[in-house]
């Protein structure tokens, strides 16, 4: 195994032995995938999808207020957004308000039912984190999510690269 100078790209895969049991990107979509599965049952009997849980919990920690914002941090498309928050809005979980310092911004804002929702979440997400990570050391946890920030600063010095080229 060879050593690579930092930032110097690797050379692990080939196009032409590509397997999918050992792609990250293939990996990754069926951890989420099974994560979100797994979220999706135990909310289900709360009667949230994952379109509607995850901006109740972003809204009920304060990361976004907006449904543009929540689209842009969910990497959902703002109708898919949009659809997403008129389901919670009918089912009285958050109300849409007009900001006073800009006229043209809606925010979002949760009910006292909505935080109550939200509040059900985060247990979710510990359990299922927590499930999928049995048998893991901690060191091993710590690892892991050093390594996938260090996958995500790569893609975003892939996409900051690719930006100035343009």
């Amino acid at each position: 195994m060879s050593t690579l100078p930092p930032g110097a790209p690797a050379d692990f895969y080939c196009a032409d032995s590509l397997q999918p049991d050992q792609s990250i990107g293939l990996l990754i979509k069926r951890v989420m995938q099974s994560m979100l599965q797994q979220i999706d049952r135990r909310l289900h009997e709360h009667d949230l999808t994952h379109a509607q849980w995850l901006p109740l919990y972003r809204l009920s920690k304060g990361e976004c207020d907006t449904m543009a914002a929540l689209a842009r941090e969910s990497s959902l498309d703002p109708g898919a957004m949009t659809r997403a928050l008129d389901r919670l809005e009918a089912k009285g979980l958050l109300r849409r308000e007009r900001s006073q310092q800009d006229r043209r911004v809606i925010k979002l804002v949760l009910t006292d039912a909505g935080h109550a929702a939200a509040q059900l979440v985060p247990p979710v997400l510990a359990h299922v984190l927590n499930g999928h990570l049995a048998g893991f050391t901690e060191a091993e946890w710590l690892q892991l999510i050093h390594l996938l920030q260090r996958l995500l600063a790569n893609g975003q010095a892939m996409h900051d690269a690719e930006k100035d080229a343009a």
